[in-house]
């Protein structure tokens, strides 16, 4: 097997993106001017660093600029968007971990605290050396094809550095109040259907008016932006078992293809097709 890899630009931006077929990372370069992505989220674990210009991104709800030498650390799940802030843009360079692959390594590696779901950093910017040259390395030899060894030593490698940087104890996350809970725990049930807010409103309990300001004061973003993004993780995870766009949209509550490409365009900044071709493993 080989690995997959998709390009794409314009004259204010540009996108590289590889899949490594054994271990099913994905590494990606880009460069961004203006506007990079809407806020969206990932099943993946999200490792890397800035090259060039200032990144500056919203995450955990607070905003964070990121300059050469810095290193990214974002947790599964993690709602984040990406601007240039600055002519010239930005070039950054990023691993996007697998969960189930970083559980089965740190295990290996006996890294406390990496192996599961709830792995959490200290800090999303980290002024680290050796964690950003340990980024690089690891990013350079999957992006570069370098091959298996090369790969698999670089990895184990970033994987020792991360695990200086998770947070020390994993305080308990106080639980959402039953009423939007309970909002929260429909849309997850019902992605795919053409939900309403009045579904929401005899689950809750909850009026209209106050129900919008009060799952957005809660989860950070609307119940409409939340299950787009529970749409567009789902997309993903289909698309890389390779179904077709169109397949995804119907599985996942889109209305058509077109409608799954304008959202996962601007979150991910390529196509639905241009992404499962990624995934796709060709044979040597």
């Amino acid at each position: 097997m080989t690995n997959a890899t998709v390009t794409e630009g314009r004259n204010d931006h540009w996108l590289v993106a590889r899949r490594d077929a054994q271990t099913g990372i994905e590494s990606l370069r880009a460069h961004f001017s203006g506007h990079a992505y809407d806020p969206h989220d990932h099943d993946d674990m999200l490792i890397g660093y800035t090259e060039q210009g200032v990144q500056r991104f919203q995450c955990h709800r607070s905003l964070h600029t990121s300059v050469p030498g810095r290193a990214i650390l974002i947790e599964p799940g993690a709602l984040h968007d990406g601007h240039a802030p600055e002519p010239g843009g930005f070039t950054y360079a990023m691993l996007y971990l697998p969960q189930p692959w970083v559980e089965h390594a740190a295990r290996r590696l006996n890294i406390a605290g990496l192996a599961g779901v709830e792995a959490a950093f200290g800090q999303t910017l980290v002024d680290d050396p050796r964690l950003t040259h340990a980024i690089r390395h690891a990013f350079l030899a999957l992006y570069g094809e370098e091959g298996r060894l090369a790969r698999d030593e670089a990895l184990d490698r970033l994987l020792e550095q991360l695990g200086g940087h998770l947070l020390a104890t994993t305080a308990a996350a106080t639980p959402a109040p039953p009423a939007l809970a309970r909002v929260r725990d429909l849309l997850h049930a019902h992605m795919g259907a053409n939900i309403g807010l009045d579904e929401l409103v005899d689950s809750s309990g909850i009026d209209r008016f106050r129900l919008t300001r009060l799952f957005q004061r809660e989860f950070g973003t609307s119940p409409h932006a939340y299950l787009v993004r529970l749409r567009l993780r789902a997309a993903r995870r289909l698309l890389a078992a390779g179904r077709t766009p169109a397949q995804v949209a119907a599985e996942v509550g889109f209305a058509d293809q077109s409608h799954l490409g304008r959202w996962f365009r601007r979150a991910y900044r390529m196509t639905p097709a241009t992404y499962r071709r990624m995934c796709e493993d060709r044979l040597d």
